[in-house]
């Protein structure tokens, strides 16, 4: 029987090996960890890595809580009764020196009720300044062989919910290029928990790979002071998401979650220029441009 002690154990190592990755990629900045309680139960490990020689900042989560289901919660998740709830999971955000590597996020949980509802999230997705068609194609061939491992029909579903979901609809336009996102997923028996377990795993296990081939391709290209500022504008959009829409944010500041880990995905330095109007066919217009929901990249 898979239990939430092996699924977070499993989280634990996940973290650790997504750490080691990009530290060896990286090839000078190194992991701070905090270790923390959660006022409820359970705590975690926050490790933040600052002022690399590719990531500027970024973030690799750990944690494992567990407490009683808030009333917001208990309203999102429409119980009807109070509940108590253990959630674990490992949530990435890397912020790269180079406004010519992109920034990525992933996050993959595990949820489970006191009542014996139990669910699996997750997903990643790709953010680049500049959107490069062919780095944006080759990740999503990546997601789309970690889905098919499990179902072939996983990737649309999934690409079809990231678009929407990372998406600022007081911006309409999407943080980036998108990626797979799923939330709720419920196993109907053992066997299916396994199932989706396994297809969770897999999701996580791609991460690292993916990641540092985009790291160590793109970190050397070349790029001035126009491309740094454009950096600092998408890098407020990013804000902007994290911190008007994303779930994971409204969850953690909603169950009274350590403020420091919560917003570690936050970059380091961002901007917002009034009305910026990007100048017709440059670069940055190319990149407005292909951030629309529906593009089909593999």
């Amino acid at each position: 029987m898979l239990s939430k002690e092996n699924i977070a154990e499993y989280f634990r190592t996940l973290q650790d090996q997504i750490c080691t990755a990009i530290e060896n990629t990286d090839g000078k900045g190194r992991f701070h960890e905090d270790q923390w309680q959660h006022h409820s139960g359970g705590g975690g490990r926050t490790r933040v890595i600052t002022n690399g020689y590719i990531i500027a900042k970024g973030g690799v989560n750990f944690s494992a809580v567990s407490g009683e289901v808030s009333d917001a919660l208990q309203k999102q998740l429409k119980l009807s009764e109070k509940s108590d709830y253990f959630a674990t999971g490992v949530s990435v955000v890397q912020h790269p020196v180079s406004p010519m590597v992109p920034i990525i996020h992933m996050n993959v949980r595990y949820f489970e009720l006191s009542n014996g509802t139990c669910w699996f999230g997750g997903g990643i997705d790709l953010t680049p300044h500049y959107v490069v068609e062919d780095d944006a194609r080759w990740f999503h061939a990546q997601m789309k062989a970690a889905c098919d491992k499990h179902n072939p029909a996983y990737y649309p579903k999934y690409k079809e919910w990231a678009d929407n979901y990372f998406y600022l609809p007081h911006r309409n336009e999407t943080r980036g290029v998108g990626g797979i996102f799923f939330d709720y997923l419920k196993p109907a028996n053992e066997s299916a928990k396994a199932d989706l377990f396994a297809f969770v795993q897999s999701v996580g296990e791609s991460f690292a790979p993916v990641y540092t081939h985009l790291m160590a391709k793109n970190h050397l290209l070349p790029y001035g002071e126009r491309e740094t500022n454009w950096q600092m504008l998408r890098r407020g959009r990013y804000v902007e998401f994290n911190l008007v829409w994303d779930r994971g944010t409204k969850f953690g500041l909603e169950t009274n979650g350590r403020t420091e880990s919560i917003l570690m995905s936050l970059p380091p330095v961002a901007n917002w220029v009034y009305d910026y109007q990007p100048e017709p066919d440059s670069a940055e217009a190319q990149t407005l441009g292909l951030l629309k929901k529906d593009i089909n990249w593999v």
